[in-house]
């Protein structure tokens, strides 16, 4: 007969006292403690070093404390001795094993393991703006010339490359925050920052683009810059594939979807691809369930299995290895005030978007393309689309999947 076992134990690393740590033991609280360093190698996404997380997926994906252990670098009895430490601070067993079976993470450590990935998932934006930042500082303290651009933007993965290429120049900085479309332009119009990004559908007519962009764009207050061209669709698993093809297949389906935050741009398409579809929100029970605010998260918690169907772009649904369904193409585009063009960290950024190396950067990206005049000014009324669709016209309609 097998005996079955759950080991039970484990401790803080770098207590220095036993005695804070039974005091951390007794009143149940643990606090999150961030820090950084400067090493050779390149950390990039949603990394982020941590003993306990790194010792939990080194088991997971070694399917035993020995392939865990190679994992990692480390041995057998080190790995045992870490699980130890950590079960006892936490107060809850981490693995199990039966006799002659492999041990394996308990349903606790999986969830644990999740939980903490999702979390820095949805923090993967702001950890490469503030990764990006503190790459910066030595040159900064270095070099007085070096200029500095506030960005804040809808959430885009080619922005974010854009912020090391830009840092790679030697000489421009983005400092970049990530929010929605509308957030972004407000936040312009408040002086909040230098540029604000935002994407519009290239259609003839999305009357929900129209009604939101119009408070907060104005051709006579504001410059806008051409950046990048890049296509957003359905992110879904394999196996339904054959099932999904518009958003009113995930509807009809009443497959588990998980939106976007209200006021971004990704969440206007999906109100415009439902105003299409003549469906209302309120008659969609998952219109609004589940909200995340990037695409690298939607796109995560569709590959994990809690939602079935998202809406984001090419590459973010190609990082966790999701099927993926074009709709539609979308211009991502640069705003700034009139009298900023001139600044220099404005105009330098126009040089960047202009240059060569920035559309071939656009096209190793997948879901992305340069646009024909990079860093060039376009007339704000005429980006973002009418506010009356066109009778009988179909011609950038998003209501299928677009021709590749």
């Amino acid at each position: 007969m097998s005996t079955s076992r759950t080991i039970k134990a484990s401790v803080a690393p770098h207590s220095t006292s036993r005695n804070r740590e039974a005091r951390v033991r007794a009143s149940g609280q643990l606090e999150v403690h961030l820090g950084y360093s400067f090493r050779p190698g390149r950390q990039t996404g949603p990394a982020l070093d941590n003993p306990l997380f790194a010792l939990l997926a080194a088991i997971a994906d070694g399917g035993s404390i020995r392939h865990a252990a190679r994992l990692l670098g480390a041995s057998y009895r080190y790995v045992w001795d870490a699980l130890r430490k950590w079960e006892k601070l936490l107060g809850e067993p981490l693995v199990t094993w039966s006799q002659g079976q492999r041990a394996k993470p308990t349903e606790f450590a999986r969830r644990l393991l999740w939980l903490e990935r999702r979390a820095r998932t949805r923090m993967q934006p702001h950890l490469e703006g503030l990764r990006a930042d503190l790459n910066g500082v030595i040159a900064d303290a270095r070099d007085e010339r070096r200029l500095l651009l506030t960005v804040r933007a809808s959430h885009d993965i080619a922005l974010s490359v854009l912020q090391r290429h830009a840092s790679a120049e030697g000489d421009f900085q983005l400092e970049l925050t990530f929010g929605g479309s509308v957030d972004a332009l407000r936040a312009l119009n408040d002086r909040q920052c230098l540029v604000a990004g935002f994407h519009v559908p290239t259609l003839r007519a999305a009357p929900v683009f129209a009604r939101a962009f119009k408070p907060v764009l104005k051709p006579r207050v504001h410059k806008v810059i051409a950046c990048c061209r890049r296509t957003q669709g359905l992110m879904l698993r394999a196996d339904l594939k054959d099932r999904v093809r518009t958003l009113r297949d995930v509807v009809e389906s009443r497959l588990r979807f998980v939106n976007r935050q209200v006021g971004s741009g990704t969440r206007l398409l999906v109100e415009h691809l439902l105003h299409e579809h003549s469906i209302s929100p309120a008659s969609w029970p998952g219109y609004a369930g589940h909200v995340e605010n990037t695409h690298v998260a939607v796109g995560l918690c569709v590959a994990s299995g809690v939602a079935d169907v998202g809406i984001g772009i090419e590459a973010a649904a190609l990082q966790f290895g999701l099927h993926f369904v074009p709709l539609v193409e979308e211009d991502y585009f640069l705003a700034c005030m009139n009298d900023a063009l001139e600044h220099p960290a404005v105009r330098r950024m126009r040089d960047v978007l202009a240059g060569p190396s920035w559309a071939q950067i656009l096209k190793n990206l997948p879901g992305y393309r340069p646009v024909s005049d990079p860093g060039g000014l376009l007339n704000a009324a005429q980006i973002v689309p009418r506010g009356a669709p066109i009778r009988g016209a179909r011609a950038g309609s998003t209501g299928a999947a677009l021709t590749r």
